[in-house]
C-alpha cells in the first residue's frame, strides 16, 4: 500500500501552481473546475510519482495558520544535497519568502530549511 497522493486547499490556485512548478519543478495536469460548486483543482507531478492536489473553493474557511497547531504542518521536499538546500533556500530568500528556519543540521541529523509559502504554509526544504 502507498500513499496516492497529499492535497492542500489555497486561496490563490494559480499562484499556488505557479510556486510549485518554479521553485520544485512541479508538472500540472489541467485543472478541473466544478461550474456547479465553485471547486477548482490541479494535480501537480513531482520527481517520480509523488503527487500534489492543490485546490480551492469559493467557500473556504480562511482562518490564521500557525506552525505549532494539530494536523498537517508542512512539505518537505528532497533535493539532493546541503548545496542545493542552500542554493534553494537562497533564491526563495531573495524572491522574498519568509525563511523561519535554517539552513542547519538538526538534532536528530537532518540538513534542512523552512520556508513559508505566500499563503503561510510551511515547506521544508531538505537533502
Amino acid at each position: 500500500m502507498k500513499i496516492n497522493h497529499t492535497a492542500l486547499y489555497v486561496e490563490d490556485l494559480e499562484r499556488a501552481r505557479t510556486f510549485f512548478e518554479t521553485y520544485f519543478h512541479a508538472v500540472s495536469n489541467e485543472k478541473y473546475h466544478n461550474q456547479t460548486t465553485g471547486f477548482e483543482s490541479y494535480f501537480l507531478t513531482f520527481q517520480g510519482d509523488t503527487r500534489l492536489e492543490i485546490m480551492t473553493k469559493p467557500q473556504l474557511d480562511k482562518h490564521k495558520k500557525s506552525p505549532v497547531s494539530w494536523g498537517y504542518i508542512h512539505l518537505a521536499f528532497s533535493v539532493g544535497s546541503k548545496e542545493q538546500v542552500d542554493h534553494l533556500t537562497a533564491r526563495l530568500k531573495a524572491d522574498g519568502y519568509s525563511v523561519i528556519s535554517g539552513p542547519r543540521t538538526t538534532g536528530d541529523g537532518y540538513y534542512e530549511s523552512c520556508i513559508l509559502d505566500e499563503e503561510g504554509n510551511q515547506i521544508e526544504i531538505t537533502v
